[in-house]
């Protein structure tokens, strides 16, 4: 029953306090519909004390020496390390990716934390030399001061990680906003943060609507900076709403994986595999087109289907599934309406198509065939375990057919060509390119984000501390009389 479940608070200037509404929603287990825990319905009110919270809190904490924040988050890369398995048992729990998959987020929150660890020894400026005698010019990091940052459910403790661990390396303070439908592994992984951070005020959670705690995150003038990962529309808005803000957008892909006919067939269906039904197609980087050459489209599509038959559905804590479910009842319903779209539009459904009946937001892995470029299935994301395959004749014809969606966040390409390679690097409109690889798989120390409609953001790497930081030119003159660049 509901009323047995644990209620989480919300985190404000350092207390775990209830919201100013005094309800309560329920997070809900996927695999089995139960409810995981009750999360607090925070709304403006509880967003603008989060805010002047981290307004009060940013200056002490700017203050703090760099590599001091970088040993903090060496801590807590440490701690989050040994909890590991009870970390990937939160997200398998909550949204319910499978746990070999939930430990390999894990692991990416970690890695990301001893990279940014590292980072606090750098934030590295530029010295160059001043077109004036006695004048000396450099420039220095600072940080850009309260961040508003709202993270999606699909990658419950890395998206977070990545934009709290990154903020606080650089000096800001900050008001998280998980995603109503897993705030218990945001909850859980602030409460570690908060553990070694210390002041309060810096770190600070709210959870509950976006059309209330979030839009007051979206729009309050306090907030200087806000990243935001989730959907185009909520990606537009913020656009229209925030104001004079820094803005780091990454709002989703139509990903293509292009199979030449020199390719590895073997390999390539691996990676089709893992990049389509993967976290059960629920990535920004899933893998929702192959485009095939035509000489091996037979060949590729009777490999896939096979290996498509044996995959496991089930809950995602059983180490022998393969895939576990949707998210939600709404997921379920928007992946059941693309499949009638896909065969209203005449495309050739060779596997799956159905929700499974029983407890649980289960769909079959889905594999539409002879899809045309433009149908809606081969330009819109669907955020499910449906894969759509576009037969082409040669290399240009792929290019152009990756590249006829507004999205742009991930690509790859199956050949054994150098050339082909290197010409699908170059053309292909995506801010991540894979060689004989899937579509997923980004590493902490490179940066992470997409073109287009994609997004305007880069995470990760030295590019994630670009957008956290505000970059300021030092001139310095020492030659005792005023010189004025330019003026002859």
């Amino acid at each position: 029953m509901v009323s047995m479940v644990k209620e989480f608070k919300m985190l404000i200037n350092g207390k775990w306090c209830g919201a100013a509404s005094g309800k309560t929603f329920a997070s809900i287990n996927p695999f089995d519909e139960k409810p995981v825990g009750l999360f607090q319905q925070g709304n403006e009110m509880d967003a603008r004390k989060a805010v002047q919270a981290a307004k009060n809190a940013f200056m002490k904490w700017s203050e703090v020496p760099a590599p001091k924040r970088g040993e903090i988050l060496f801590d807590i890369a440490n701690e989050l390390k040994d909890r590991k398995q009870e970390f990937a048992e939160l997200i398998s729990l909550e949204m319910g990716k499978p746990i070999i998959e939930s430990m390999g987020e894990v692991q990416e929150a970690i890695d990301l934390a001893y990279y940014l660890a590292g980072e606090g020894r750098r934030l590295f400026g530029h010295t160059t030399k001043s077109e004036l005698k006695d004048k000396i010019a450099f420039t220095v990091r600072l940080p850009v001061g309260v961040c508003a940052l709202i993270t999606p459910w699909n990658f419950p403790i890395s998206i977070p990680a990545i934009k709290m661990l990154t903020a606080l390396v650089c000096g800001n303070s900050f008001v998280l906003k998980p995603s109503s439908d897993a705030p218990l592994c945001a909850t859980r992984l602030v409460e570690l943060i908060e553990k070694h951070v210390k002041l309060p005020g810096v770190v600070n959670l709210v959870t509950g609507p976006g059309g209330t705690a979030g839009r007051e995150l979206i729009t309050n003038e306090d907030i200087r900076l806000i990243a935001f990962t989730g959907s185009i529309e909520t990606g537009a808005f913020i656009r229209q709403n925030a104001g004079l803000k820094k803005i780091g957008l990454e709002l989703g892909g139509k990903n293509a994986i292009i199979v030449m006919d020199d390719a590895d067939i073997d390999l390539a269906v691996d990676g089709i595999l893992w990049g389509a039904f993967g976290t059960t197609g629920q990535r920004c980087t899933a893998c929702s087109r192959v485009i095939v050459h035509e000489k091996v489209k037979k060949e590729l599509e009777e490999k896939l289907l096979k290996r498509v038959k044996q995959l496991r559905l089930g809950n995602g804590l059983d180490r022998k599934i393969n895939v576990g479910p949707l998210v939600n009842e709404s997921a379920l319903k928007k992946t059941e309406n693309y499949v009638r779209i896909g065969l209203k539009e005449k495309a050739r459904l060779l596997i799956g198509g159905k929700r499974l009946k029983g407890k649980g937001f289960f769909f079959e892995p889905t594999v539409f065939s002879n899809v045309k470029p433009g149908m809606r299935i081969a330009r819109e994301e669907i955020f499910g375990p449906v894969l759509s395959i576009i037969s082409v004749k040669n290399l240009d014809e792929a290019i152009r057919i990756a590249n006829s969606v507004k999205y742009g966040l991930s690509s790859a390409i199956y050949t054994e060509s150098i050339a082909n390679a290197f010409k699908a690097i170059e053309a292909i409109e995506a801010g991540l390119t894979y060689v004989n690889s899937s579509t997923t798989g980004s590493e902490a120390h490179l940066p992470f984000g997409g073109v287009k409609a994609t997004g305007s953001t880069r995470e990760q790497g030295i590019i994630g501390i670009d957008e956290f930081t505000e970059i300021k030119t030092v001139y310095i003159d020492y030659s005792g009389k005023l010189q004025k660049a330019q003026i002859d």
